[in-house]
């Protein structure tokens, strides 16, 4: 009798184990490193205030270097609204040059020079590109541009030539229907003028226009995500003065972190897709967009950038917390799209340490408007979404260099910058 008692306790003894282990395995790393951490958790655990939301993905490679995922999330929610910024421009460069490789037109590719011309309110003429080594745009020079500095203009010129209703029905193709990239990201072009798109042409080392794109327009708005996404509050001043003001983004573009995550998920690993949901661009089209998102500003020559300005971690919030003037490692790279408008701060970045081959994804979006109020431009993006994304990014960097794996990833085919 005491024997079988005996037995009984070791198996119960041994289930429990074995339930703590699965349990220990299924833990969410995400919230073991913002309980952790007095500041993560206090910035995170305030959700309505900062609308902090997370995706971390783990991954693990197989004896043949195939990869497997496992997600993460904090607080995720496609329904809590955040203005993506510029981290509309990665989508909409993986679209364009789809688009130029679906014309399948002979000397039509991505370097092609590019004209933009006007026929609308709200459209600008673009011959000449000083900033290229020949002098003349083209869909490979904008996208450099916007991987680099986040420029603007560039996007513009690249929506433009996609234009929303493709880049729209592509989301939907790719089982995002509610996705919505909508407007220009230039700061006079607002409202009406978002529904007329330019005339393009590409011209080639001969001067012979080889495509030719006719001005297009839209007749009516796209249906929105939300039918009313008005937020803020007014403040006014003396005399009752509005000195800053709630904001309707019900017309805005609309991402949603999945979506962005998603993203740059299916290009890093793209021969891991599906065919059916995979992009429609070469081997090199995918290596040139992974070398720009990873590359600083200094190791551009065309265009060339004051770097004192445009300095190293200019765009490279996880890890530098945007502040680091000079990286002098170049074992670990962030290739990565980041956001930032109204508050809202992005980042979206596949993380990499050639050294210690260390991998992981993760993007993170936080709302930091203290005043929750528009207008002011007096948002905490220094001193509190840096600091926390930075934060974040490094305890889950020091958990994925520490985290056992059975095979070890081969990184080579990213090694595109000088290693030490």
């Amino acid at each position: 009798m005491h024997f079988i008692s005996s037995f009984r306790l070791i198996v119960l003894i041994i289930c429990l184990s074995n339930l703590s282990l699965r349990a220990q395995k299924n833990k969410n790393p995400i919230d073991s490193i913002i309980k952790s951490d007095k500041f993560l958790k206090k910035t995170a655990q305030a959700k309505k205030k900062y609308k902090v939301q997370i995706i971390y993905t783990q991954i693990n490679r197989d004896s043949k270097n195939v990869a497997t995922f496992k997600n993460y999330n904090y607080a995720l929610d496609s329904n809590n609204y955040f203005y993506p910024a510029s981290t509309v421009k990665l989508p909409t460069s993986i679209f364009a040059l789809e688009k130029i490789n679906q014309l399948d037109i002979p000397g039509l590719d991505r370097e092609t020079y590019m004209i933009t011309d006007s026929a609308n309110i709200c459209q600008k003429k673009i011959w000449f590109d000083s900033s290229a080594q020949n002098g003349k745009p083209s869909i490979e020079h904008y996208i450099k541009k916007m991987f680099l500095v986040s420029d603007n203009n560039a996007f513009s010129r690249v929506f433009e030539f996609v234009n929303p209703k493709e880049i729209n029905s592509r989301f939907a193709e790719l089982g995002h229907p509610s996705a919505r990239i909508v407007h220009r990201l230039d700061a006079a072009c607002v409202g009406r003028g978002n529904r007329y798109y330019n005339p393009v042409s590409f011209v080639n080392d001969k001067g012979e226009s080889i495509y030719r794109q006719a001005a297009d327009s839209l007749l009516s708005d796209f249906e929105p995500r939300f039918k009313v996404m008005l937020l803020g509050r007014n403040i006014y001043g003396k005399k009752k003065k509005v000195v800053s003001q709630k904001k309707d983004f019900t017309k805005s573009n609309y991402l949603s972190l999945n979506m962005i995550h998603q993203s740059l998920k299916n290009l890093v690993f793209i021969e891991q897709v599906p065919l059916k949901d995979r992009y429609k661009i070469s081997k090199n089209d995918q290596l040139f967009l992974m070398k720009y998102l990873g590359m600083y500003p200094k190791e551009s020559d065309y265009p060339k950038y004051d770097t004192s300005f445009f300095y190293d971690s200019f765009k490279k919030y996880f890890i530098y917390g945007g502040s680091t003037k000079h990286i002098n490692s170049d074992s670990l790279r962030i290739f990565n799209i980041v956001g930032r408008a109204y508050g809202f701060q992005i980042d979206c970045a596949y993380i990499v340490d050639f050294r210690t081959n260390t991998e992981f994804m993760l993007s993170c979006v936080i709302y930091t408007n203290k005043r929750n109020s528009f207008g002011s431009g007096n948002y905490e993006y220094d001193t509190i979404g840096l600091p926390f994304l930075k934060e974040l990014s490094l305890a889950l960097y020091r958990f994925e260099k520490n985290r056992k794996k059975k095979y070890l990833p081969n990184l080579d085919s990213f090694k595109f910058y000088n290693q030490p």
